[in-house]
């Protein structure tokens, strides 16, 4: 794997990783948590003993492929800009544009 753009919040992480096409992306989220996770608590043992439950991260994530509508580029910017924004206090930049939902269609009875 190789990590190509990454910005950490107080709540969340961002990261543009580039993964090999026979690993899954399930496979590669739990190597980098598990691998993240193993690291920090090595480097500041106090953490794991303030954690309920010893997991440092949510078994939660989202993932967004690049080619679906969605360049490397604007996932790059996107990491960046939002970075920008955290550096002036808690943000969340927009990726995808904001669409109106559409109307639901009355039904007929």
């Amino acid at each position: 794997m190789e990590v190509l753009a990454l910005e950490v919040d107080v709540d969340h992480v961002h990261a543009y990783v580039e993964i090999p096409p026979k690993m899954s992306v399930g496979k590669a989220v739990r190597a980098m948590k598990s691998l993240s996770a193993h690291y920090l608590f090595l480097k500041f043992p106090g953490v794991h003993k303030r954690l309920w439950g010893g997991a440092l991260w949510s078994p939660s994530y989202f993932v967004r492929t690049v080619g679906e509508g969605v360049t490397a580029e604007t996932v790059k910017k996107y990491i960046e800009r939002h970075a920008e924004k955290s550096a002036l206090g808690p943000a969340q930049a927009e990726l995808f544009a904001k669409v109106k939902p559409k109307a639901k269609p009355k039904r007929k009875t």
